[in-house]
């Protein structure tokens, strides 16, 4: 469940937009999904529908790195879904629910954002951004070797990204790339070791500023690649899978902002082709 939600959903305008050093920040995300999966082809599931609620907790720190902005942030997801299709032929449903794996995230701007105090940071304006990411996802969520369908991984997964981003009046423009990395499950379902190539992940944002705490985004992605090799036996599961979406945030005070977004699969080929709409709470205070 987790691994094809979490490479599709992908979309994050503003990841590289610096904050003031010193800032922290805690957020509540809940996020549902519903639609369309295509399991490994090895396994014996067809026509498989489902709907997968996220709630997340998240936690950033703003800090001064080298003398530029960078932040690190830690992200706890609580994952519940309803999964229906045919096993073995015959109508199958089944439900999960727990602890997904967790994500570390440090990120830090190379040219373009300074460290800033909130004083600094009331006058800056924003230019052209080169920004750096690493996150780490450990093997910590619900994981049963007997079970086929999971909400943790079993596995550590790595996503070093590299972000751009350019201002043109009152329009943000931004590209990101990266690529996640994978080791090994070597607890898959029946006493198999779970193998799966890299995925490069790209996404590009047109982001309007309406004031400098409310904007609209147009959101696209596109990922590739992810085949699998299970016992050693490769699957035909290249993925070749992208989405389309938009996001909207607004501040409510100087303290609390929401922000809501929506997306659906553009083009998929194997993965998960579903819909998907969040909404999220924002608290952030300096020291």
């Amino acid at each position: 469940m987790t691994p094809a939600c979490a490479a599709a959903q992908e979309l994050e305008p503003g990841a590289y937009w610096p904050l003031p050093t010193g800032l922290h920040i805690v957020t509540v995300v809940n996020s549902v999904n519903w639609g369309d999966l295509a399991f490994d082809p090895s396994a014996p599931i067809d026509e498989a529908s489902a709907a997968i609620n996220t709630t997340a907790f998240v936690a950033t720190h703003v800090f001064n790195l080298a003398g530029r902005s960078a932040n690190a942030t830690v992200v706890l997801p609580v994952i519940g879904g309803h999964i229906e299709g045919l096993y073995l032929g015959e109508p199958a449903e089944t439900g999960r629910f727990g602890l997904g794996d967790p994500r570390l995230k440090l990120a830090m701007n190379l040219y373009g954002a300074p460290a800033m105090t909130p004083k600094e940071f009331a006058s800056y304006r924003q230019g052209r951004i080169v920004g750096v990411s690493l996150i780490v996802a450990p093997p910590l969520g619900q994981y049963d070797s007997a079970r086929l369908i999971n909400i943790g991984t079993n596995r550590w997964s790595f996503k070093p990204e590299i972000g751009v981003s350019t201002t043109r009046g009152s329009w943000v423009l931004e590209a990101m790339a990266g690529v996640w990395l994978f080791t090994d499950n070597t607890g898959f379902f029946g006493g198999r070791t779970r193998q799966q190539d890299p995925v490069v992940a790209t996404q590009v944002h047109a982001t309007y500023k309406f004031t400098r705490s409310m904007w609209l985004a147009g959101d696209a992605n596109y990922f590739t690649g992810g085949q699998t090799t299970i016992g050693g036996k490769q699957n035909l599961d290249l993925q070749r899978n992208s989405r389309i979406g938009a996001t909207f945030s607004s501040a409510i005070n100087r303290q609390q902002a929401i922000r809501m977004s929506i997306s659906r699969g553009a083009y998929t080929t194997i993965g998960a082709d579903f819909t998907s709409i969040a909404a999220s709470y924002t608290y952030a205070w300096a020291r």
